[in-house]
Parts: C-alpha cells; sequence; structure tokens
C-alpha cells in the first residue's frame, strides 16, 4: 500500500482526511457476501473493514502503531456519516456500525473533501469585513530612541573632525540607543518565528499561524520563570492546578512510594485517582495547546518520521513556547506524572483491557490537542502527538540553548549601536516613531533577504573586526555563526584561504627549530667532502 507522507502546510487535517479515503477506496477489498438468502457482490463487512482500515493506520506514517482497533472503529464510523461508505441498502450519516458483519460498499460519489481556498485566519476590520490578518515577523520595528533614552556622550574634537567633517565637538555628540524591555520580547518573537519557519520549510507561517497570538511576554516568562526542574513557575496561584489535583498526581507519580500513610488503601484505589486526574483535565474548557495553535501542532505531525524526529523534537520545543504559561506548566506536570506511571513496574493495572501506556496516551489525546471545531481526525492526531510528547517530553519542554545565543547575540548588537547626531537641534535630531505597517508576502519576502540578511551580515563584520576577541573566541564565535548562518558566512568567506587571513600572524616555525635543522646538514656534508 502506498505511503506517502503529507508534508507541512495549510489544511493538513484536511488533506490527511482525503489521503486516508483514497487509500481506503483503493485497497480495501471486496467480495460477495450472503445476506438473508440474497448475495450482494462488490462489499464488505463491518469487520473486515475495521481489520484493512488497522493494518492501513499502523503502517502508515502519517499515524504509526498506536492506533487502536476502537480507534478504527470511530474512524469507520465517521466515514459512514460522511458518505465515503454506505450501509448495503444505501444508507448513511447515522454513526450505527458496529465490528460486526453488517454490509457495507462504496458510493458511487466521490468522498474527498474540499481543501478550502481562502485564507485560515481572518479579523474584522473598521467596517466590519473580514480581511486576512496580514503581519507578523518581516521585520523588527523600526523606531529610534525617545530623548529620555538617549545617553549624550560629549566627543573631543580630534574624534569629531575625523568622524564628521566640520563639526566641533562642541556641536556632535553621541547618542547610545538603550535596550528595552519592548526590543528584547521583540527579539525573542522574530527569532523564534524565523527559526520556525526555517524548521518546517514553508514560504510562510501565515497560512499555519495567527501572528496575532504569539504574545513575546508569554516566551519571556517560559523562558525565565522556572524551577531547577524547568518547570513553569506560575506568580498568580490561581492560575495553577488546583491542590488537590496536584496531590493526585503526586500520589500516583510516586506510586507506591512516598504516599501519605493517612490514604486509603482499598483494591481500586489507584484506579480512583486516575480517573480524579483525568476528569480534571477532560473537563478543562480548552485543550493545553490551545485551540489557536491546532493548525500549527497538526502541522508538526508531518515530520514525526523517523529521519526527522530531532527536527520534530526542536519545532515542538519552539511551538510550546507560544503557550501561556499555566497551559505550559499544566503540560509540563501531565507528562512527568504520565510518563512516571507508565514505566512504573510496581503501579498496578488500571485498565482491564489495555495497557498503561496506551491508556494515558487515550485518555489525556483529547485534553492535549483538538480542533475547537470536531474535525474527523482529532482522535488519530492527538493520539499521535501525545504519544511523540510522551517519549520527548523532558527535550521538547525544555527551552532550547541555541535561541537563547541567538537573542543574546542581536541584544549585544543592538547595545553596540551607536548613532551620531549634530546637538544644535536635539529634538531635530530624534525623528518621531514609525509602526509596523501591513505588508504583502511578496514585500515580506523581499524585507527579509535585504534587511534580515544585512544585519545578519554586519554581526558577522563586528566578530571579524572585534580586536579585543581572542583567537581562540573569535574561531569560537565564527564556528557557531557559520553553523547558524552558512550562506552569509560562505559568502564572506568563499575560500578557506580569506578565513585563514583572520589569523595568518601566527607564526608557522619558531626560528631555533629552523637552526637545529640545519646543523646536521652542514656536519653531514663536511664529512662527505673528507672521505672523496
Amino acid at each position: 500500500m502506498e505511503n506517502r507522507i503529507i508534508t507541512p502546510g495549510p489544511y493538513r487535517a484536511t488533506k490527511l482526511w482525503n489521503e486516508l479515503t483514497k487509500l481506503f477506496r483503493a485497497g480495501m477489498p471486496l467480495r460477495k457476501h450472503r445476506l438473508h438468502l440474497k448475495k450482494y457482490s462488490n462489499c464488505f463487512t463491518a469487520s473486515e473493514a475495521v481489520d484493512w482500515l488497522h493494518e492501513l493506520l499502523r503502517n502508515n506514517s502519517n499515524f504509526g502503531p498506536d492506533v487502536t482497533r476502537q480507534q478504527t472503529l470511530q474512524l469507520l464510523r465517521k466515514f459512514l456519516k460522511n458518505h465515503v461508505i454506505e450501509d448495503i441498502k444505501g444508507r448513511w450519516g447515522a454513526e450505527n456500525l458496529d465490528d460486526n458483519s453488517q454490509l457495507c460498499r462504496f458510493p458511487t460519489t466521490s468522498p474527498l473533501k474540499v481543501v478550502p481556498s481562502r485564507p485560515l485566519f481572518y479579523k474584522k476590520n473598521a467596517t466590519g469585513v473580514s480581511t486576512r490578518e496580514k503581519g507578523g515577523f518581516c521585520q523588527f520595528p523600526k523606531k529610534t530612541p525617545k530623548k529620555d533614552e538617549i545617553l549624550q556622550l560629549q566627543v573631543n574634537a580630534e574624534e569629531s573632525d575625523k568622524d564628521v567633517p566640520g563639526v566641533t565637538s562642541e556641536e556632535q555628540s553621541i547618542h547610545v540607543r538603550q535596550v528595552t524591555q519592548t526590543d528584547i520580547e521583540e527579539a525573542w518573537r522574530e527569532i523564534v518565528l524565523n527559526h520556525l519557519q526555517k524548521i518546517l520549510g514553508l514560504a510562510s507561517l501565515e497560512d499555519v499561524l495567527d501572528f496575532s497570538q504569539v504574545i513575546p511576554q508569554h516566551i519571556l516568562y517560559n523562558v525565565h520563570n522556572v524551577s531547577k526542574h524547568g518547570v513553569v513557575i506560575l506568580q498568580d496561584k490561581s492560575e495553577d492546578l488546583p491542590h488537590w489535583v496536584l496531590s493526585a498526581m503526586k500520589c500516583l507519580a510516586n506510586w507506591p512510594r512516598n504516599n501519605d500513610p493517612s490514604q486509603p488503601t482499598y483494591p481500586g484505589f489507584e484506579r480512583d485517582v486516575f480517573k480524579t486526574v483525568a476528569d480534571y483535565f477532560l473537563n478543562l474548557p480548552e485543550p493545553l495547546l490551545t485551540f489557536e495553535h491546532y493548525e500549527l501542532f497538526v502541522n508538526i505531525l508531518g515530520l514525526l518520521q523517523p529521519q526527522l524526529e530531532k527536527v520534530a523534537i526542536e519545532a515542538l520545543q519552539i511551538c510550546c513556547l507560544f503557550l501561556p504559561p499555566p497551559n505550559r506548566r499544566k503540560l509540563q506536570l501531565l507528562m512527568r506524572m504520565v510518563s512516571r506511571i507508565s514505566q512504573n513496574v510496581d503501579m498496578p493495572q488500571l485498565h482491564d483491557a489495555m495497557g498503561t501506556r496506551m491508556l494515558v496516551v487515550q485518555t489525556f489525546s483529547r485534553c492535549i490537542l483538538r480542533c475547537e471545531k470536531e474535525v474527523d481526525l482529532d482522535e488519530l492526531l492527538g493520539t499521535r502527538l501525545v504519544s511523540f510528547i510522551l517519549d520527548h517530553h523532558q527535550e521538547i519542554l525544555q527551552v532550547p540553548p541555541y535561541l537563547q545565543n541567538a537573542v543574546e547575540d542581536h541584544i549585544n548588537h543592538l547595545q553596540k549601536v551607536q548613532i551620531k547626531y549634530p546637538c544644535t537641534d536635539i529634538n531635530a535630531a530624534v525623528p518621531m516613531y514609525t509602526f509596523c505597517q501591513q505588508i504583502s508576502t511578496k514585500e515580506f519576502e523581499e524585507q527579509k533577504v535585504s534587511v534580515s540578511q544585512v544585519a545578519i551580515a554586519e554581526l558577522l563584520e563586528n566578530i571579524v573586526e572585534d580586536k579585543k576577541l581572542s583567537i581562540k573566541d573569535k574561531r569560537k564565535k565564527l564556528k557557531q555563526f557559520q553553523k547558524e548562518y552558512p550562506e552569509i558566512y560562505q559568502n564572506r568567506f568563499p575560500t578557506n584561504e580569506s578565513e585563514a587571513k583572520l589569523f595568518q600572524d601566527k607564526p608557522k616555525i619558531k626560528p631555533p627549530m629552523l637552526i637545529t635543522m640545519k646543523k646536521p646538514l652542514k656536519s653531514l656534508q663536511k664529512k662527505q667532502s673528507l672521505r672523496y
């Protein structure tokens, strides 16, 4: 059977549905069946469909081996509801299909869903008309510092004559831009979005992400307000998990060790505690990954391939930074609990029909990922994502060091920028604020190349020209830069020789070594002349 991977892009869930229905219609075996002394051709039983479809899902890279038979039956019922199949009498629309000998067939009409052509995200303008939301991470806001944010330093006459011909030291001052909290927030926002776009391999993120939902304050809080174990610490305790839920989760995570002796120990107690925790999370008003980020996480599912495992982890690291801090904390604590109980050999069986790992994945997938308007593949997609997060939660729910380094480098670059103005009219030297405006996708692509690339190239020049750096530190920074921006590095240093010029002042061989090497040769030549 064909196993085509649906790559990241807009409306991936709809494309997955169409791909699955095409595979099912093309591969499901059809044969003659008898029902009430009557023969029917080109049909199949519900049990045969569950068997075949279950095997298809388990071996399909878009879904994986964690799909259960019950989930397959639920999907088959959705096939019946959406007229992908019909019963032998031509009826469809009601979810009354069971895992039995009920006869079904394929309709003559196409069951494929139309992929929407309109954008995913809209907002109403002043006239009340829905328009596509533009904006996002085209470039950093172009604004100059306010008057009270400027540090004025007097420049001596010699330096001023060199820097600005015709302007004396009394007429000139240096204005150093102070890095504000807004600058830091925007740096985090722009850098993580640029990295995410690169990871997903998309020309633009606007079709899979609502930029208004990427709140830089959430990113900074999730980065800096954490415990020694990396778990988010909330300042507002009312947003935290209730005390009784935390106690129940701690009880399960440490079972049977370190439990309160006053707690009851009747048979089935651990099942009741698990149900208490599950009920709380299942009754949350929205999933932990939020409705707004549903399309984004569904697209990351396209990276859950063995050869792309590290890429998927990196993408999830970034996307989980977008979550509101209470959601991220709850996700961290939940994953720590389910990881412990699924690996705890002393934990009694929590379900009669399935193992602990399958139980926790099936139980909590819906409270972690689902669409606001229920879609047909929510359960399968949620199960696959939760299973992957469970296996890699320690890596996924930590802050990537390379992001912190990139932001620090950018902030350091901002702090080094100096602008010189004539001080005859300081108010005239500080222009008014200019704000980011909505731009087209074409303009965004042009700015991304012309503005971002130039800024990064300037950063490379600063490293090259920095005479305060030791050779060792300069090599280290250049190596790091080459790893992050190989194309820009290649343009600056097209050959090994051009790079070697930076370190050409290092002596190759010490003079004493050359002298010691010549002495044996001279003595040998003298002996040879005496011999002849």
